[in-house]
């Protein structure tokens, strides 16, 4: 038997845009990225703080060092710039695994979305 446990997690960083128009994901700064351990590509739950919505979709690797934080796509209409936001991975793991595992916890400026 898998369980799912919290892998990762970029606490409290500021929505910098949100692009409808964009076919979908969200775009985080790659030096957040690095530092989370979360891959391109990778599924990432998203917690919106300012208004209690919760979503799921991939990452877009941002320009490094940029601070940006984008919703594109659907998920633009679960936040706007300025919302503070928590971004989660799971990963998938035997019980035994489990007991032992540390998750990667990072905690950015929310001014800057940096480290």
């Amino acid at each position: 038997m898998l369980i799912e446990m919290m892998q990762s997690k970029i606490h409290r960083v500021t929505v910098t845009e949100a692009n409808l128009n964009y076919i979908g994901s969200i775009t985080i700064d790659t030096a957040l990225l690095k530092a989370a351990g979360i891959m391109e590509g990778q599924r990432v739950f998203i917690v919106n703080n300012n208004n209690g919505e919760r979503l799921d979709t991939y990452v877009i690797a941002g320009e490094e060092g940029s601070g940006v934080i984008c919703l594109n796509g659907a998920a633009a209409r679960k936040a706007q710039p300025g919302d503070i936001i928590i971004i989660m991975t799971y990963a998938q793991m035997t019980p035994e695994e489990a007991k032992t595992f540390k998750p990667t916890v990072i905690f950015p400026d929310t001014a800057t979305n940096r480290l």
